[in-house]
């Protein structure tokens, strides 16, 4: 079949597998920004900024203190979420009855100044990090010659994926956090403390942001503008798979790196604005997209 397209199936699988890779990191991206604003409300536009800003930290931790890749995988979540805890607590916190317009807007400028601030640091141009030792090399596929560190990517991200979903809908934590988010005075009077569900919910989605930067500084050369490329295609897949669908934004993250790949196997030009066409279509067809509840 493929042969008589005039494509060999080795591109084709091997195309799929790349969209897999880069799926990974629009899953991960999408979890922590699906759970702001689905828990929250908050379009957070500085999602991009802190996935930015988890590279850079896991960068600074190995060329200032000599941390390596796997205790950055532990501290830079933490780090970043922290920064996260801070801008809830001193910012958005300060805005929660205003219009969700003025929460858009100053995580907007909160992305800018921080772009602004790691590029006056340390200019426009990549900071190499290297793969660690033990993620080094690959596997023979017969298709492609697959590199361990992006199979390591795919793996982290299912497990993580996985891993939030199940306690956000499975577990009694998470049950408490849908409770704080949809009926904030009845849970506060049954003795749930609200405020600080609030933080913590904010700062684990930063979290998120965070991890998937120290995965991604391998990859990627860690540059200021690293994640401002990536958010539009982000926000595009949390609105696909339903704004504040956890499940939505998982799925909808690795299947749209799929289609990606099969975009650039059968119609390379259209390959960077596939998504947007089908964000189109399915916004046409279910408003509120594909995982998407009612109000």
């Amino acid at each position: 079949m493929f042969e008589l397209l005039g494509i060999a199936p080795q591109v084709l699988l091997g195309q799929l597998l790349l969209g897999l890779i880069n799926g990974a990191f629009y899953a991960l991206l999408s979890l922590g920004l699906a759970i702001i604003f689905g828990l929250l409300n908050i379009a957070n536009f500085a999602h991009g900024a802190q996935f930015t800003l988890g590279a850079f930290v896991a960068w600074m931790l190995l060329h200032y203190l000599g941390i390596n890749y796997w205790f950055a995988l532990i501290l830079v979540p933490v780090l970043v979420g922290l920064s996260g805890v801070l801008v809830e607590r001193l910012l958005l916190k300060r805005i929660a009855d205003a219009d969700h317009l003025y929460g858009l807007l100053l995580t907007f400028g909160l992305a800018l100044v921080i772009q602004g601030l790691l590029r006056n640091a340390y200019g426009a141009t990549g900071q190499p990090y290297d793969i660690p030792a033990a993620l080094r090399g690959g596997y023979n596929l017969g298709f492609m010659f697959l590199p361990t560190y992006r199979a390591w990517v795919i793996v982290v991200s299912v497990v993580v994926c996985a891993g939030v979903w199940l306690m956000i809908e499975k577990t009694r934590l998470g049950a408490n956090l849908r409770a704080a988010t949809e009926k904030p005075e009845l849970s506060q009077a049954l003795g749930i403390n609200v405020p600080l569900l609030v933080t913590l919910t904010y700062g684990f989605g930063v979290g998120l942001a965070g991890l998937a930067g120290v995965l991604a500084a391998p990859i990627y050369s860690v540059n200021p503008n690293m994640g401002a490329e990536l958010l539009i295609v982000v926000f595009a897949v949390v609105v696909i798979g339903g704004l504040g669908s956890i499940l939505g934004a998982i799925v909808t993250g690795f299947g749209i790196g799929l289609v990606e790949g099969m975009t650039k196997v059968f119609y390379p030009q259209a390959s960077s604005t596939a998504i947007f066409i089908i964000m189109v279509i399915v916004l046409m067809l279910k408003p509120r997209g594909l995982f998407g509840r009612g109000a």
